[in-house]
């Protein structure tokens, strides 16, 4: 999670021919009243989406900057004043978030004294010395202005408002060869307010170029076509990070390794086993034995203290990258089902995980589909036929992907042939409800499952012309409190789903974020660990997802989550399976799904079996998904009794991920997390 913005992280869910011209940072006396200006250009995997304006006159900076994707995005106008430092004295920003919350955000530092509102409420701190504010919502120009900041401190270091500290690394000096000639450019990385760094680009007079992550960029106006390889910096940054990481926090122990003294949670009869001894061998469990046998000459003993065995969960939403690939890891999630992304970043992602070069879990590869139109998401295979739509089912099931998924643009009349070659082709299907159609269509059409509870509840209130590509399939909602729920329109979609049986993948947390976050509290979700993490995620955790227009929008949007938990208490009476995913990137999220699941009628042992057992079984996998001798060794242990209190899954002391071990609390520490409990005892052979 980086410092720019959950509103432009949640979308990763034009311009003039000016030229830029000159650098905005540090105004000099005889360019004071010179009106400088620099033009961008906003990207996603290579598609022009937006724009960013900076425009500076002496030491005051406006920013226009606006992008739109998938039919949603943010927007920001800034105003920012700095000091002969180049530090912001004042900022002032208004616009939205990617969902529609509106944002109005003010800083000011005079005589020692920084104050600021933003949407969490107002704040204050005495500056004894120089202090960075960290906007929480902003244009990527912001890592910038802290970078052009930071380079010229001691130590590249400076204290962070309202909290932390900010750093400057460099990275690289390298040319790119252009039409309009070689560029020198430097590579930095700044981090500091969240779990991961910025990366961003200057070019050799120190002029911002551009912004990049692997997917979103924001490069100079006239670059364009080079930003494919500026945005491969960023990810062969983030893969050198996170290699790193892996290298210093995996232990492969040589010989077996037997955790004494664990109970196992067995998912067969929902109850934990006596206390016993599980002997790994290589990536598999070799035995499980009684506590009296005693470790083998050769064999690493991790003490378990009594702790819990679990079979290592399921995600089964996810958009994968490097970053919540280890963090899924660390949450006890062994294996995920990514479902969209784009295919060459997937592809080596997955390789390098399992080479070991990267720690991250088991990926279940589901290809998104989506038809070209003006609000479409930019992620999977494009396209604007049926023919393109069958052709990149074959591109996916080629590389080994195990079901497509249709998205929001595709045309609704194309399901049912696409649905026929995919099964031909031994895939599952799923995904959203095209646009103007419904989940019926769907379901009808030869789709396995659905995904996103909101997907199948609009067709119970939308007119069949409303367009869903835009932010109505989510501020629909607030219809639901008005829905009859024993109405036939509703038992139709039920009955269909029993008939078919299709199975849904609810991603409650989010809904759960979406109508009941509100701004200046901390959203329910995140209450029990937040504490524990970096300022700025402490921050965005008080941040509304939704724009709350009025308090009868506020009480439409409560009731429209409690029509959805009543519909999934229906859906699980009727047999309608629910696969726990999220579409926030697991972790910690997971946990929060599947504890939500308890309000639906499930238990905390029926839960733990949900989340591993019964996934791995639904997605085929007979090598995971419980602890049995010959399984692969995917599990993890807490100290307390998940059975008991499904909260207990939040404490994890201990992953293997076929046979490698992390401890969290060792790990978190390099993310800005306090760890959550202590590491286990390990005694290796001295041979060893």
């Amino acid at each position: 999670m980086r410092i720019v913005t959950l509103g432009i992280l949640l979308s990763l869910l034009a311009g003039c021919s000016k030229p830029p011209v000159t650098d905005v940072a540090k105004s000099q006396p005889d360019t004071a009243k010179v009106q400088q200006e620099q033009r961008f250009n906003v990207l996603l995997n290579g598609n022009v989406v937006g724009h960013l304006y900076a425009t500076q006159q002496g030491n005051d900076i406006s920013i226009d900057f606006d992008f739109k994707s998938n039919g949603r995005g943010p927007a920001y106008k800034e105003q920012i004043s700095l000091n002969d430092q180049g530090i912001p004295q004042s900022w002032q920003i208004s616009g939205n978030t990617t969902f529609g919350n509106p944002v109005e955000e003010q800083m000011q530092i005079h005589a020692g004294q920084a104050t600021w509102r933003d949407a969490t409420g107002p704040g204050e701190a005495r500056v004894e010395s120089s202090a960075l504010y960290v906007p929480q919502n902003s244009s990527p120009y912001q890592a910038y202005i802290m970078t052009r900041a930071l380079m010229n401190t001691e130590g590249k270091r400076m204290a962070a408002l309202p909290a932390g500290t900010m750093r400057l690394t460099a990275l690289e000096t390298l040319t790119l060869d252009n039409d309009k000639g070689p560029v020198t450019l430097n590579t930095f990385a700044l981090s500091g307010a969240q779990l991961d760094p910025d990366y961003l680009i200057l070019d050799d007079k120190k002029q911002f170029f551009a912004y990049i992550t692997p997917r979103l960029i924001v490069i100079r106006e006239g670059y364009e076509a080079d930003e494919a390889k500026l945005r491969q910096l960023s990810a062969k940054y983030s893969t050198e990070r996170f290699e790193a990481i892996q290298s210093e926090f995996a232990h492969q122990y040589q010989g077996a390794v037997r955790i004494r003294n664990v109970r196992i949670f067995e998912p067969q009869t929902l109850s934990l086993s006596a206390p016993v001894s599980v002997l790994v061998e290589g990536e598999k469990i070799a035995a499980i034995e009684p506590l009296e046998v005693a470790t083998q000459a050769g064999e690493t003993e991790i003490d378990g203290a009594g702790g819990t065995l679990v079979a290592g969960l399921y995600e089964m939403h996810s958009h994968t990258g490097d970053d919540d690939a280890l963090m899924n890891v660390l949450a006890g999630v062994t294996t995920v089902r990514d479902m969209g992304n784009a295919l060459e970043v997937l592809d080596e992602l997955k390789d390098k995980i399992d080479s070991g070069v990267l720690a991250g879990p088991r990926i279940t590869r589901y290809g998104m589909i989506e038809g070209k139109s003006p609000s479409n998401n930019n992620n999977g295979i494009l396209v604007a036929s049926q023919e393109q739509a069958i052709e990149a089912v074959h591109t996916y099931a080629k590389h080994g992907f195990e079901g497509v998924k249709l998205y929001n643009s595709m045309k609704g009349e194309w399901a049912p042939a696409i649905a026929e070659e995919a099964k031909r082709l031994n895939m599952r299907v799923t995904g959203h409800v095209p646009a103007f159609s419904n989940a019926n269509a769907m379901i009808r059409a030869g789709f396995d499952e659905m995904t996103h509870i909101n997907q199948v509840m609009l067709g119970w209130v939308l007119k069949p012309d409303e367009d869903t590509r835009t932010l109505l399939r989510l501020t629909a909602l607030d219809r639901l409190p008005a829905l009859d729920l024993t109405s036939p329109a509703v038992q139709e979609t039920l009955d269909l789903m029993v008939e078919h049986n299709v199975t849904i993948d609810p991603t409650l947390a989010i809904h759960e974020y979406l109508l009941l976050s509100r701004n200046g509290e901390t959203r329910a979700g995140v209450r029990d660990y937040i504490e524990h993490m970096p300022p700025g995620v402490q921050r965005s955790a008080k941040v509304s997802l939704a724009k709350i227009a009025s308090p009868e929008q506020d009480q439409a949007y409560r009731g429209a989550y409690e029509q959805i938990l009543t519909v999934l208490k229906m859906m699980k009476a009727r047999g309608i399976k629910l696969l726990p995913g999220t579409d926030l990137g697991g972790a910690f999220n997971l946990h929060r799904e599947l504890e939500l699941y308890e309000q639906l009628g499930f238990s905390p042992a029926e839960l733990l079996k949900l989340g591993s057992y019964d996934m791995a079984n639904y997605l085929g996998h007979s090598d995971r998904g419980s602890i049995e001798p010959g399984k692969l060794a995917d599990f993890f242990l807490v100290p307390g009794n998940p059975t008991e209190n499904i909260n207990a899954i939040k404490t994890i002391s201990l992953v293997s991920r076929g046979g490698v071990f992390y401890y969290p609390s060792e790990v978190y520490p390099s993310f800005g997390i306090k760890p959550f409990t202590d590491i286990p005892k390990v005694q290796v052979p001295a041979s060893l």
